[in-house]
């Protein structure tokens, strides 16, 4: 097993190296071979021979288009959330009504935590050994971090339109995902059963309680633009 040196919180991963424009393709071999090691085994356990491995490349071309196992890690956190939550569900999109745009997020958010690759990587963020070490805040800036800026932008734009009122539009982005995933997703990455509320009632409840929380006198009904 390959292990990368450990560094202090907050230290930016080591840049991959330059020289010739790297193989487009092997990258994403890399990437989807990284998702799926770091979902089976973890971490600590999904070594970068592994992943090279996996992906069918050397250790080193690993190493060349991601720079650190770490870089490795937030580039499949990335890739993962811009894939199942891609920018343009984030588009003001002013001719669509409110609740149905903020349902429709509400959705592929909810698939995407639910996904067994999120589940997992919630899991490795809770386990003793990543606790103390900067993969956290790593997965925080890839994931929840972009997500929240990008639903911030969109509130924004329909604070600008008359639709939302909302004093602190990052808390409210926050509340929002904190609401969607709820006890329905806590009892995922605990293994526990999921419940008997179906997941659509869930998310037409937390969005109506949304809309009920910031929603514009006179546009909080359901189905207003």
């Amino acid at each position: 097993m390959s292990n990368t040196p450990a560094r202090k919180p907050g230290a930016s991963a080591r840049q991959a190296s330059p020289g010739r424009p790297k193989d487009l393709a092997k990258g994403a071999a890399i990437l989807e071979a990284a998702k799926r090691m770091f979902t089976l085994h973890g971490y600590e356990r999904a070594s970068m021979d592994l992943i090279a491995s996996e992906a069918g490349v050397s250790k080193l071309t690993v190493y060349s288009h991601f720079g650190d196992k770490d870089a490795l890690f937030a580039a499949a956190v990335k890739s993962h959330c811009e894939t199942q939550l891609p920018d343009a569900l984030f588009e003001p999109s002013p001719d669509t009504p409110l609740r149905e745009r903020l349902l429709g997020i509400a959705r592929a958010f909810f698939a995407m935590v639910s996904s067994p690759e999120a589940v997992a990587g919630h899991r490795i963020m809770c386990s003793p050994q990543v606790t103390d070490s900067p993969l956290p805040e790593i997965f925080w800036k890839a994931g929840p971090e972009r997500v929240q800026t990008a639903f911030s932008k969109l509130l924004q734009s329909r604070i600008d339109a008359g639709q939302l009122e909302i004093p602190d539009v990052a808390l409210a982005s926050s509340q929002f995902f904190a609401l969607l995933k709820g006890e329905v997703h806590a009892r995922m990455v605990f293994g526990c059963c999921s419940g008997n509320r179906p997941v659509d009632e869930h998310l037409d409840a937390c969005v109506d309680m949304f809309l009920r929380a910031y929603g514009v006198r006179g546009t909080r009904a359901a189905g207003q633009s």
